[in-house]
Parts: structure tokens; sequence; C-alpha cells
């Protein structure tokens, strides 16, 4: 009987058995690459091939009607003596630094106050998000009107509390770029609002107790237990919220156009002028390049950074 056994363990399964499982990893392999092919296939033709188109461009010098002819990097030295590029990466950068701030406090503000038990409050999570669903067109128009310093309600508010010379804000050099920040925060805070949200239903109510009976208020229970368990939440924020802001377009443009002058010009619709206005699509593709390599530089930056503070 021992010896049965000990040949059937050193035999191992039948050359059958062995058929079925090779048929069934087959299988199972084919099905799992049926499910993710699809979707290599769309990244392959919609994002990694034109990818690899525009690095191609961007050295060359291509009006689209003729040929295209390589230069090199003559397009990025002419990025770096060019002044407007100058200017509209200045303008990003100040946007950006604005914006993700100001619409993370926002966003994770509103977050904190709708996950608490309130009447109406699935009212109020709809009413914040539907900026981020409406038209920009409508956005645009409605707050060019707010914003109207002669006649619009936010300066004439700004009068009623005694301020004589309020901002002209979209006509003004200096108070173009705050207006749209203003807007922009307004249109995007609904949408973090709710990864924030989303994030608040997985810390542990149990934390929260122990940190009450602990003797801790309700702001050292925010910083020392809410942050730390948002803080997968608020990687993601911040990473979606920098990238979005280096590649603001569609608010600005209808917005201002990139005025008073070129004070709200940002590398998007320097991008956009140059390529589809002028038909300098080889520039274009230059400073599309600057663009993508901005965004993966602060982005490595910050996964490093959060990776240094979750060791």
């Amino acid at each position: 009987m021992a010896t049965t056994t000990a040949t059937d363990v050193a035999v191992g399964p039948s050359p059958s058995l062995r058929r079925r499982r090779s048929r069934l990893a087959r299988r199972n392999a084919l099905i799992g690459w049926s499910f993710i092919l699809p979707n290599f296939l769309g990244f392959a033709l919609l994002t990694l091939v034109p990818i690899l188109v525009l690095f191609y461009m961007s050295m060359t010098n291509w009006n689209v009607f003729g040929t295209a002819n390589w230069v090199g990097l003559a397009n990025f030295q002419r990025l770096v003596g060019d002044g407007s590029f100058r200017i509209a990466l200045f303008n990003t950068l100040y946007y950006s630094v604005l914006h993700i701030p100001l619409t993370f406090v926002v966003a994770l503000g509103l977050a904190l106050l709708l996950n608490s038990k309130l009447r109406g409050v699935a009212f109020f999570r709809t009413a914040a998000f539907f900026p981020y669903i409406t038209s920009i067109v409508a956005i645009a128009i409605v707050w060019n009107l707010l914003f109207s310093p002669d006649y619009g309600p936010i300066n004439e508010i700004l009068r009623a509390f005694g301020f004589a010379n309020p901002p002209g804000w979209l006509t003004s050099s200096d108070w173009a770029m705050p207006a749209v920040v203003i807007v922009s925060t307004w249109r995007d805070m609904g949408y973090y609002m709710i990864l924030f949200l989303a994030g608040l239903q997985t810390v542990p109510r149990e934390l929260h107790e122990a940190a009450r009976m602990d003797g801790a208020n309700a702001i050292q229970r925010f910083f020392n237990v809410t942050m730390p368990c948002l803080r997968p939440t608020t990687f993601f924020v911040t990473v979606m919220l920098t990238i979005n802001s280096f590649k603001i377009f569609d608010l600005i443009l209808v917005m201002t156009e990139g005025g008073p002058g070129q004070s709200t010009l940002v590398l998007s619709q320097f991008i956009y002028t140059k390529g589809f206005e002028e038909s300098q699509f080889g520039y274009a593709s230059a400073a599309s390049v600057a663009l993508f390599f901005l965004c993966i530089t602060v982005t490595v930056a910050q996964f490093l950074a959060n990776k240094r503070r979750s060791a």
C-alpha cells in the first residue's frame, strides 16, 4: 500500500490531466487578454502613437501644407528666447500656485461639511457638483457679467462695503488671473469634493471615538486622525489638481482669450495659437513637449515626496 502511494506521487499527474490543465491555463490567459487588449489598443492608438508623433514633430518645421523638414533642437532653442513662451510659462505657474491650494482647501472644507448628517445634504452635494458639469461657455458668460467693472454685482457689493475703487477684474492685467482662478475654483470644487467625500467614508469611526475619549478636540482629531487616513485621497487630488492646472485652456480661452494683453496667456493657449492659428505645428509641438515634461517632472516629484512621507 505504501509502495503504491509513493509510486503515484513520483509519477505525478497523468498526461491527460496535464493537457487539461494546460488548456485551462491558455483559456484563462486568452480570457484575460480579451478584457485588457481593447484598452491596450486604445491607449496605443489614441495616446502612445500621438505622443511619439508629437516628439518627432517637435523637431521639424511643418505648417501642415508641405513636408516636415527636420530642424533638430531648433524649435526648443527658439522657445528659450521666445518672450511670449516665457510669459505663458510664468502665467501657468502663477495660475497653478493660486488654483491648487485654493481648490484643495475649499473642496476639503465642503466635503467635511457635507459629510455630516444634515437635512437636505444630498441636495447641497448635487448643487456643489453641478458647476463641474455645466457648459463652460455658459459659465464664462455669466461670470463675465458678474465681474463687469461698472455694472457687475460683485463690484456693486464691494462698493456697498466701502470700496470706492473696486478691481477691474477681467479688464485689468493685474486682476484678470485672480478672477479666472476664482471661477475655476468655483467650477472644480464639486468634483474634488466628491473625491474627498469618498475618502472620508473610509475613515474608521472607532479612531475618532478613541481620540475623543482621550480628550482630543475637533481640530486635533482632524489633523491626527482624519488627515492621516485621507493621505491616499489627498495625494490623488493633489496630482490631479496639478496636472489639470498646468493644462488649463478652455476657461481662459472663453473668458479672456489670454488678455488683457498677455496677462492670462497660458501654455495650452500658446500651443493652440501657434498650431491652429499660425500653422506652426512643429513649434507648437515643441511647446507641447515642454508642457509634457513640466507635468511629468512635477508629478514624479509628488510621487517621490509621497513615498518619502509614507516610509
